[in-house]
């Protein structure tokens, strides 16, 4: 008998990269401002510490490394976790709440195979990848709650419960900052969330990637935001963080991240890893422990968020230039939820939109995709998210300039701007 391949979901960022190939676009081509990208620039950038651009290894290091991580590199975590949410806490993190994972999506997968039976609640707009976890793994059931702009895309402790409540969540999934809107759940009502998922004993998966790209604190430079800061008991409380070195680091290449949690969590994902990927990278997990010295990790946050400020306001500043005001402008990440119905038909439809800015060099992604569907179980033609793209101000300033100069082009080729 001929078995039968299922192709899993292809992100959305995916199918954008693939069109914009086939237009031309290539890795490294300048001419091309690519707010697709999913990812921040690399480089040095002003008053941030040195980046390491050699690495010295060891022969022990051509060996595996321990399927949970470096026992190293897991004390650095907790530590840097300790110093910047945990002062003045009894309980801390040890190397045992922490284990090390080969990127965010590996991360996900590990907390998937490690959970049992659930609903699993999670809020539209939100991160693509989150699909296919969605609908690979059979044992969850996805139920969906959709954010409007009305809200902005809050989401209020009470609705919360509400959700966990009347739907029987087992887990809620969410990416806090959130990828793609920019918004945050902070202060008194991210500490709400962490009550809430003790009380009603409910999972909570909480995305952290962009922790650091924070732009509601200016009077307290570098200042980071993670759920662990509302944690009362680290091994009881329900709560999993999934964070690395990709976006608050800056080194998406070293496909270094790590998970946070209770131990009996962490046993349970170090297992899982055995099965599924085996590890993260030895000589790079040895890398990255410097790095995450709490001062050193303090002053790249620092520099991180001055530098993707000044982007940020600049992107905002040329939309509303061009008649592109943005409704809920990012609070934190290096995303912008851009509404289109302003524009003509059918450029108020995201998909057009995409389009048109292609034959212009720039890149974006149509809000279709973040209206995550696992298992196609609703139809999305009349998707609330139709009139919408994101755009990243991840890439370096000049690619953002060219960027911005096509999508300029596109506004006055159809009517928009004279």
């Amino acid at each position: 008998m001929l078995i039968r391949f299922e192709h899993p979901p292809t992100t959305g960022v995916i199918y954008v990269m693939d069109r914009a190939t086939t237009k031309g676009w290539k890795y490294g081509d300048k001419s091309w401002g690519n707010f697709g990208q999913g990812a921040p620039e690399v480089g040095q950038i002003p008053n941030a510490p040195e980046r390491p651009l050699t690495i010295e290894m060891k022969e022990e290091q051509f060996e595996y490394a321990p399927v949970a991580g470096l026992k190293g590199l897991r004390e650095a975590v907790a530590n840097l976790y300790n110093a910047r949410y945990r002062e003045g806490k009894d309980s801390k993190y040890t190397w045992e709440n922490v284990c090390i994972v080969p990127g965010g999506r590996a991360g996900l997968t590990r907390m998937a195979a490690s959970i049992g039976d659930a609903n699993v609640g999670f809020f539209l707009p939100e991160y693509t990848a989150y699909e296919a976890l969605l609908t690979i793994f059979k044992k969850f059931v996805p139920i969906p709650t959709p954010l409007d702009k009305d809200s902005n895309y809050h989401i209020t402790p009470p609705r919360l419960y509400r959700e966990i409540h009347d739907r029987g969540l087992g887990v809620v999934v969410v990416s806090n900052p959130s990828n793609p809107t920019g918004q945050i759940i902070e202060g008194e009502e991210l500490k709400e969330w962490v009550d809430i998922a003790r009380t009603t004993k409910t999972t909570l998966v909480l995305d952290e990637f962009y922790s650091s790209y924070i732009y509601t604190h200016p009077e307290n430079p570098g200042k980071s935001v993670s759920s662990a800061e509302y944690v009362d008991d680290v091994n009881v409380d329900p709560i999993l963080i999934l964070d690395g070195m990709t976006k608050n680091f800056r080194m998406p290449g070293w496909r270094v991240c790590w998970i946070v949690g209770p131990k009996d969590y962490i046993s349970s994902m170090a297992s899982s890893g055995s099965f599924l990927e085996g590890g993260a990278n030895h000589p790079l997990q040895a890398a990255a422990i410097p790095l995450l010295e709490p001062k050193r990790a303090h002053a790249d946050a620092v520099a991180l968020q001055a530098h993707f400020l000044m982007k940020r306001n600049y992107v905002l500043d040329r939309l509303a230039k061009f008649n592109m005001p943005v409704l809920c402008p990012p609070k934190a990440t290096f995303y912008i939820w851009l509404d289109l119905s302003h524009l003509p038909e059918p450029y108020c439809n995201g998909l057009t939109f995409f389009e048109g800015c292609l034959d212009e060099k720039m890149i974006c992604v149509p809000g279709i995709f973040f209206d995550i569907n696992p298992g196609k179980r609703r139809d999305l033609a009349q998707s609330p998210y139709q009139g919408f793209v994101r755009l990243s101000f991840g890439p370096p300033m000049d690619e953002l300039e060219a960027g911005l100069d096509g999508l300029e082009r596109l506004l006055r080729k159809i009517g928009y701007l004279v």
